[in-house]
């Protein structure tokens, strides 16, 4: 079971990173077109995927006991999205060795983190900055 969440998390970052590199390459992130945008599938999903968003932040939140920590992981979790959140997990699951500690990954809260979170922070404000192509067309 440890090596199926194992398998899962990186599954999920593994489908996220090339989603991220595919759709990077095919169109910059602020040049999505207002028919896309302003259709209320496209609202409603973007609500949904944010508001699971806040749901995991949340629980990371309650794990990662500091401020900063939780500051960081908050940016970092809304810029990033499943990539980030699927990172999380898997430095949760890699740090337990036997599915018998499964339980640490959610009730064992850690001493807070910045650099990793800091560091998605600033290559997330890079690559929208550097993604982000002309705001005006």
């Amino acid at each position: 079971m440890l090596w199926l969440l194992r398998l899962l998390f990186i599954g999920i970052f593994a489908s996220m990173s090339g989603l991220i590199v595919w759709a990077s390459l095919q169109q910059p992130i602020f040049g999505i077109p207002a028919e896309v945008t302003g259709n209320p599938w496209f609202i409603a999903t973007l609500f949904d995927a944010y508001f699971a968003f806040i749901t995991f932040w949340v629980f990371v939140a309650w794990k990662e006991p500091t401020l900063g920590a939780r500051i960081l992981w908050f940016i970092t979790v809304i810029l990033w999205g499943n990539f980030a959140m699927a990172v999380y997990m898997l430095v949760e699951l890699f740090r337990i060795d036997h599915i018998n500690r499964l339980r640490e990954v959610f009730t064992v809260q850690r001493e807070g983190r910045l650099r990793l979170p800091l560091g998605f922070v600033l290559a997330g404000v890079a690559a929208y900055a550097l993604g982000a192509g002309p705001l005006s067309s």
